[in-house]
């Protein structure tokens, strides 16, 4: 199974991964806020406090630690393959944010999947250029297919 998870979305796929990555082949945190404990820092993050909380007030914080998913990656277990996908420009999700969730998964899964980050550089949290959103798209659909063992994402290129 492969999920992905867009924008706040990347709550959701980063902790279902760290709670039970035995039950994916792959993820996709596509510009996804991945470290719930650090959202409230970024350029965007003040105006999410009144619904993901602060870390100012004991109970909202114990609330954005059980969402944050780079507080939950452990040392020596088996993650699935992730992709994590960074808008160079973004005001919402700041690039750190799933480059910081890839970096934690690269360090500490023992799966020997690929753990990657994609930077779009010449857009934001989304885009409206047709082609990139379209190219972009194709990369994730391409990674969960490979990764998921579809035969015609796995097949050994040509030899002559």
């Amino acid at each position: 199974m492969a999920g992905t998870g867009t924008s706040a979305g990347g709550i959701l796929i980063t902790r279902a991964i760290t709670e039970r990555p035995d039950l994916y082949a792959a993820a996709i945190c596509d510009v996804g806020c991945a470290n719930t404990m650090r959202f409230e820092a970024t350029p965007n993050g003040p105006g999410n406090v009144p619904e993901f909380g602060t870390v100012q007030d004991s109970t909202e914080c114990r609330a954005l630690y059980e969402m944050d998913g780079v507080a939950h990656v452990q040392y020596g277990v088996h993650y699935p393959a992730v992709m994590s996908v960074a808008g160079w420009t973004d005001p919402r999700v700041i690039a750190w944010q799933p480059g910081k969730f890839t970096a934690a998964m690269q360090n500490n899964s023992k799966s020997g999947k690929p753990a990657l980050l994609k930077v779009n550089y010449d857009n934001g949290h989304f885009t409206e250029d047709i082609n990139v959103a379209f190219a972009n798209y194709a990369d994730q659909l391409s990674f969960m297919l490979w990764q998921c063992g579809h035969p015609e994402f796995t097949k050994k290129p040509h030899q002559p």
